[in-house]
């Protein structure tokens, strides 16, 4: 029997890519997108609508889901955005939003969920959050506060889930190829102190997102993910990100002094 795996923001970036990989291995995709018309025809799954920032869109989902399946083995939390921006300069409600899709859009998709994963007694999180759930960079507080966020709340949300047989795990990319640069919400620029700094550690995001290798790794880990049986919690992905947890760690000033090196280089 087919295993059916459902995968939030499956119109775009790495959410299309493991979503059209997982169809092709056999498994019965359901993918959501907030308009999921436009995107339909040129899909080989099916494109439910799911606005994680809408409470009714949500609260309706779960319904809407199992009246065309009978059963959810896996679900994929991969919708969410970017908001770059220096920490003072980014508005608290700028913030918000960034916390509203990324980490309660997550949270509250997972709980509506949750019952039919209980009464099957059985079932697979899977929650894409980012390196920077795990470290610090400038120009991307909420963006990685928000994944922090996910983080702390889905480590414990294992334990609880653990007696339904529902296993949690996280995968945590460094930075790749994807549009989530390109789509990103820029906050204002408005505090001359932080000038030159903005100008340089701008053209070291941009450079970072030029630079990037494709999603490649980060498919492969979610499809090893979604096939074994008892996934570990974390499953950090990328060059360098063994080392650079490693460097925040236990060495963190040379961490500081590594990433204010580049971000000065950078013009």
């Amino acid at each position: 029997m087919k295993q059916t795996v459902l995968v939030t923001g499956a119109s775009s970036g790495i959410g299309l890519l493991v979503a059209s990989k997982l169809h092709e291995n056999g498994y019965q995709v359901i993918g959501t997108s907030r308009n999921p018309e436009k995107y339909m025809a040129k899909l080989p799954f099916k494109l439910l609508p799911l606005d994680l920032n809408d409470d009714h869109s949500i609260a309706s989902f779960g319904k809407q889901l199992f009246s065309q399946i009978k059963q959810l083995d896996v679900l994929i939390n991969n919708a969410g955005y970017l908001v770059n921006g220096l920490a003072e300069e980014t508005s608290i409600e700028l913030g918000k939003q960034q916390f509203e899709t990324n980490f309660w859009g997550t949270i509250k998709i997972t709980n509506e969920l949750l019952p039919y994963f209980r009464r099957q007694k059985h079932g697979k999180i899977i929650t894409i959050g980012s390196l920077l759930g795990l470290v610090g960079l400038p120009n991307v507080a909420y963006y990685t506060a928000s994944k922090h966020a996910l983080e702390g709340y889905f480590k414990s949300l294992r334990f609880e889930l653990n007696q339904f047989n529902i296993k949690v795990a996280m995968v945590e990319p460094i930075s790749f190829k994807t549009n989530i640069g390109e789509s990103a919400t820029i906050a204002a620029g408005t505090i001359p102190d932080y000038d030159l700094f903005r100008q340089k550690v701008t053209a070291y995001t941009k450079k970072s997102f030029d630079n990037a290798p494709e999603p490649a790794p980060v498919i492969a880990t979610l499809l090893r993910t979604v096939k074994e049986p008892n996934p570990k919690f974390s499953y950090p992905v990328g060059k360098g990100s063994s080392f650079v947890l490693l460097l925040q760690h236990f060495a963190y000033k040379v961490f500081e002094r590594s990433i204010l090196k580049s971000i000065n280089a950078s013009k």
